[in-house]
């Protein structure tokens, strides 16, 4: 299978990639930076990926990425719109305008631009599923100081669970949520003391980029019915993990 990740350059994203590779498939990744996707391009096996510059907030260049990977694989399978940018812990009002904008472009618009442009492609083609990576806020839980984060992903459930009543005949939509993840974006803007609370709850319910990423590469492959919802931290994980806490020394974060 050809799968495309946006965002494959560090983090899960690149865990995907990595899962997706290990499996024996095709991989078409997208980072901003050419150096992020030069390096990612140089720790991972080629011959089997296809990394390309493109900021998901332009479609032109989203457009570029499915080209790149049709043009080296002949199809694409599978999309995964993973990329995704957090925003410093404050009050809306306290935020800058560039850094509100931004955490828009990518989460919001670069889902709808990345959608937008796999949706045609495989209804050209006839197959295809498109995934989007929930996150804080999709269940409507609001924590303060990523009001802007929560609402982004908030949007991004109800637009895939829109565009599944929209999809074409042979082309499928659906969310993969993969609960607390170690990665930058977890940690993002905490001060030492401020980690080190958070790491409490963290070292209960989060989990690393390896224990994930191969277990949603799975799913994804596996479950792509339309409107497909796969969830890593189910409920009854977390209400498991919390009664094992007392007894156990389990440890993600130092």
């Amino acid at each position: 299978m050809v799968i495309v990740v946006t965002g494959g350059t560090r983090g899960l994203g690149l865990g995907l990639v990595r899962a997706f590779l290990d499996r024996g498939h095709q991989v078409a990744f997208c980072g901003s930076r050419p150096e992020s996707v030069d390096g990612a391009l140089a720790a991972l096996e080629a011959g089997r990926v296809c990394g390309v510059v493109a900021d998901v907030t332009d479609r032109a260049q989203v457009q570029a990425l499915w080209d790149a990977a049709v043009d080296r694989f002949g199809k694409v399978d599978v999309w995964i719109n993973n990329a995704g940018v957090s925003h410093s812990r404050k009050p809306l009002w306290e935020l800058p305008a560039a850094e509100t904008a931004t955490v828009v472009g990518v989460n919001l618009t670069g889902v709808l631009n990345g959608s937008a442009v796999a949706l045609a492609g495989m209804a050209g083609q006839g197959h295809g599923h498109v995934w989007n990576m929930e996150g804080l806020g999709s269940d409507g839980r609001a924590v303060p100081g990523l009001s802007v984060y929560g609402a982004t992903k908030r949007a991004l459930t109800y637009l895939t669970r829109a565009l599944a009543r929209e999809v074409p005949d042979g082309v499928s939509v659906g969310l993969l949520s993969p609960g607390m993840v170690v990665t930058d974006l977890l940690v993002h803007d905490y001060s030492p003391e401020e980690l080190a609370r958070a790491a409490r709850i963290f070292n209960i319910l989060a989990d690393r980029v390896g224990t994930v990423a191969p277990w949603l590469a799975g799913q994804a492959l596996s479950r792509t019915r339309n409107g497909a919802h796969v969830r890593w931290l189910t409920r009854r994980k977390v209400f498991a993990r919390f009664a094992a806490a007392p007894f156990g020394k389990r440890r993600v974060i130092p």
